[in-house]
């Protein structure tokens, strides 16, 4: 059984009581129901570990840092905040702009997370948006490298003036996509996400791809990967369903 353990530490369980006849006959009850699904990109749709690794830790020792601390600071974070975080004494925007750079051509170790493209593939066009720390060259070039979709509403690091923990990208995301934001569903696998998903009034599932379970915990429904969602379009809306074996 997959774990699946909600804000107040209750594993959810779908119960039959209407036994097996009745169970075939009528879909399962839904985990969640919403108009629209909003994705962070690294750790969620989009496996870009080794290469964010790699260009931090060559950034940090260009500057005398500690690569560990660093890429440790970066997770979930817009490159400009994490510059400000670990190296205050450097000029963030030169800085933000070489990093940048660097991420957006670079593609090696980038992969696509297993089940992202059968889960895209069942969402309808218009229902579904990408809010990341990272710069839109660097976004969309994973994407298409990867061979995923760039869906119509992507809102990128250096489309906000608030990156995680504040929930500015997840509220211009659902601004966008024309759904209240209580209405929308959150997948992320940070702690910051998960914060500013639930800040801007919207519940979340955490991946637990790039963190412990532990650092996850205020989630509202925590799953090991992309894999154990399902999501089917009932009468219009969305229907969220997490596999549990």
């Amino acid at each position: 059984m997959v774990g699946l353990e909600g804000r107040r530490g209750r594993a959810k369980h779908v119960s039959d009581r209407g036994g097996s006849q009745r169970a075939r006959a009528e879909p399962p009850p839904a985990d969640f129901e919403r108009g629209a699904i909003l994705f962070d990109l690294d750790g969620v749709l989009v496996d870009s570990t080794e290469c964010i690794r790699r260009n931090w830790s060559e950034w940090a020792v260009r500057h005398g840092l500690d690569p560990t601390a660093v890429i440790r600071a970066a997770q979930g974070r817009r490159t400009i905040e994490t510059v400000r975080a670990v190296a205050p004494q450097l000029d963030p925007d030169v800085e933000l702009a070489a990093l940048a750079s660097d991420e957006s051509r670079e593609t090696e170790g980038v992969r696509e997370v297993p089940g992202a493209r059968e889960l895209l593939a069942t969402l309808p066009a218009g229902r579904w948006a990408v809010v990341t720390s990272a710069v839109r060259a660097a976004a969309e070039l994973r994407l298409r490298h990867v061979g995923l979709p760039v869906p119509a509403v992507l809102v990128a690091a250096d489309e906000v003036s608030h990156g995680k923990p504040h929930p500015e990208g997840y509220l211009v995301a659902a601004a966008a996509l024309g759904t209240p934001p209580a209405d929308c569903l959150v997948v992320e696998d940070a702690p910051a996400g998960i914060e500013a998903a639930q800040s801007g009034g919207m519940a979340v599932i955490a991946l637990a791809t790039s963190h412990p379970a532990a650092a996850l915990a205020a989630a509202d429904a925590l799953v090991p990967s992309l894999s154990c969602l399902r999501v089917t379009v009932r009468a219009g809306r969305l229907v969220i369903n997490l596999q549990r074996s």
